[in-house]
């Protein structure tokens, strides 16, 4: 390991939001020295081009301005030089996601890709990260990060070391006033720490993380190198995500999403979060320590193309929440809802009849993250088709072997193998070998299929054969997310393919307009303004009952504004497509299938 870098990050104008950044090089730098950002941050496979959130930036040596020059839209050139070396730039962090940098007067946070800046050729040096605090007023104001500690107590601010820029960047920082709900699992301390407001019972979020992250070293073993864990929680109305990292997860949820105290039932909201949870932290081994091949050692500055994406987020998407009911922290019913809502999520998206799986891993770089009105119709998600053929193959593999192998099964060689050689990464068209290898059976037909095909895979059957009944009706609205039976009667007949909602000025906006459905053959758009029925302004109690399915055929007439200009337009409804999924035991199963089913989810 050569001459330590030295970082230094200050929230140098929180109401601005921004951050001021400088690294120190140590020694002369003869023929000049490259710095650069990352055009995007691992876990997420889009460019989002980090360099542009940089405002300024300056370079001295020995106290001495030294020139700069950009070459490209993320690199920067220092001129040759003699003595330490240091960069310095001012960077606006205002992005409220997981993936990137946020500053304001409350607090902070950011991915090390957004900030740290590569120095070329010292990329395996060791990393001095000093943390400080906002020159203005931040009473209270603490620090988090799963970071190795140099000095300063535990949440202080102070020094932190990394082993390489990697490294360095693969532990993200949150700050402000912080919460820490402590727990341990595996015998591994652990943290939630929580950014925001909330009312949330503190003990019980303690013990359910506790159980599940349990259950997820048990089923993999623990990882030599994992000694600490840290949830970074920053609670808002920005929604649910997360983002995978080695020692610690960036996690962004909504403030009822965390259980209420006073003992209350697990709501949906609160079962939501404990999935994604679920679902970062089992990317502790798949995707941060078994990662595709293509992506070990790929370019922070371009794209890094593999067909694998299906194997590291849609596997992990069928384990998060099979992992909360094998915790026991929802039972089996919840659980077999969730799989009929993620069934749901795939019927309805038409784009599964023209991109395959394979093709939506590889295309997520133009497809997945900038979704369009189109994309339902033209792709499909790696994360909800492939839970569902790792559901599949789960039940194959099962069925194949009358029950002596499973899933978990492969993914545990999996975990062995990696571990064996080091984390080199998972060649294309080994995790399918493996399966056949631990299965004892040919899976190529299966896998030409599920992956390389556009043929929706025998679902139904292969439930069948564990004692549940797959059941398919039409959707009821844009509420209705699947996994339970209908909640109206009489059942919807009738649709007009068309999604809409609300906008301002008391207009609907549509939003899709279904491939071959009636809206789309009657010429509507995405963007049309919807503003009356058959001649009825249209109230949100209207729209609900157009959209959410027709009990009966007749002709529509919608009165709309596209570009500013009033049009009339004719819709006759179609049969409503049976899209929307759930699942319930089936009371004629032959008792092989429920053993099978107990063996596989519970009796």
């Amino acid at each position: 390991m050569t001459a330590t870098v030295v970082y230094r990050v200050r929230p140098g104008n929180p109401a601005a939001h921004r951050y001021t950044v400088s690294c120190l090089i140590e020694g002369p730098a003869a023929d000049g020295q490259l710095f650069s950002l990352p055009a995007w941050i691992p876990g997420s496979y889009l460019i989002r081009d980090y360099a542009r959130h940089v405002l300024t930036v300056r370079a001295r040596a020995d106290g001495e301005p030294v020139p700069v020059a950009k070459l490209d839209k993320h690199t920067w050139r220092v001129a040759p030089c003699d003595g330490p070396l240091e960069f310095e730039a001012e960077v606006h962090a205002e992005d409220g996601s997981v993936r990137g940098a946020f500053l304001d007067a409350r607090s902070g946070f950011f991915n090390g890709v957004a900030l740290l800046f590569r120095v070329h050729g010292r990329e395996r040096s060791r990393c001095v990260l000093h943390l400080e605090p906002p020159a203005g007023p931040a009473e209270g104001w603490q620090v988090a990060t799963s970071m190795r500690r140099l000095s300063g107590a535990e949440h202080e601010f102070g020094a932190f070391v990394a082993d390489g820029w990697e490294d360095l960047v693969d532990h993200p920082v949150l700050m402000g006033q912080l919460d820490v709900v402590s727990f341990e699992a595996g015998g591994i301390p652990h943290a939630l720490v929580i950014e925001g407001r909330h009312d949330a019972d503190r003990d019980r979020l303690a013990d359910d993380l506790a159980r599940l992250c349990d259950w997820h070293l048990r089923f993999w073993g623990r990882p030599a190198d994992l000694d600490r864990y840290v949830f970074l929680l920053r609670l808002g109305d920005r929604g649910m995500g997360g983002l995978e990292h080695r020692f610690s997860s960036a996690l962004a949820a909504d403030r009822d999403s965390l259980p209420p105290p006073g003992g209350l039932p697990a709501e949906a909201a609160y079962r939501r979060f404990l999935g994604l949870v679920s679902h970062e932290y089992f990317h502790l081994w798949l995707v941060k320590r078994i990662r595709p091949m293509e992506l070990v050692g790929a370019d922070p500055g371009r794209e890094a193309y593999t067909r694998q994406l299906w194997i590291f987020e849609g596997i992990t998407s069928y384990y998060d929440d099979l992992a909360l009911l094998r915790a026991g922290l929802i039972s089996r019913e919840q659980w077999l809802e969730f799989l009929g809502r993620t069934l749901t999520r795939v019927y309805r998206s038409t784009g599964r009849r023209r991109q395959t799986l394979e093709e939506a891993s590889f295309d997520a770089w133009i497809k997945f993250y900038r979704p369009d009105a189109s994309s339902p119709d033209n792709t499909v998600s790696y994360y909800a088709k492939g839970a569902l053929v790792a559901l599949a193959l789960d039940l194959e593999l099962r069925l194949r072997s009358n029950g002596d192998v499973s899933l978990d099964q492969v993914l545990h060689r999996l975990w062995a193998d990696a571990s064996a050689t080091g984390g080199s990464g998972l060649a294309e068209g080994a995790f399918e070998r493996l399966a056949e290898d631990i299965g004892g059976c040919d899976l190529g037909e299966f896998f030409a299929q599920a992956l390389r095909g556009t043929r929706d895979l025998p679902l139904g059957i292969l439930l069948a054969r564990f004692g549940l009944r797959l059941k398919m009706r039409p959707s009821e609205g844009r509420s209705d997310a699947g996994g339970k039976p209908s909640a109206r009667s009489p059942v919807p007949a009738f649709w007009l393919g068309l999604d809409a909602a609300a906008a301002q000025g008391g207009v609907s906006r549509v939003t899709r307009v279904h491939d071959g459905g009636p809206a789309q053959l009657a010429g509507l758009r995405t963007g049309d303004e919807l503003i009356a029925v058959d001649g009825r302004r249209l109230s949100p109690e209207l729209q609900e009952r157009l959209l959410g399915g027709l009990a009966e055929r007749r002709l529509i007439r919608l009165h709309l504004f596209r570009e500013g200009e009033l049009l009339d337009c004719e819709v006759m409804p179609a049969a409503a497509p049976l899209d929307t999924c759930w699942i319930s035991d089936d009371p004629e199963a032959e008792p092989a299938a429920r053993e099978r089913r107990a063996a596989w989810i519970g009796a």
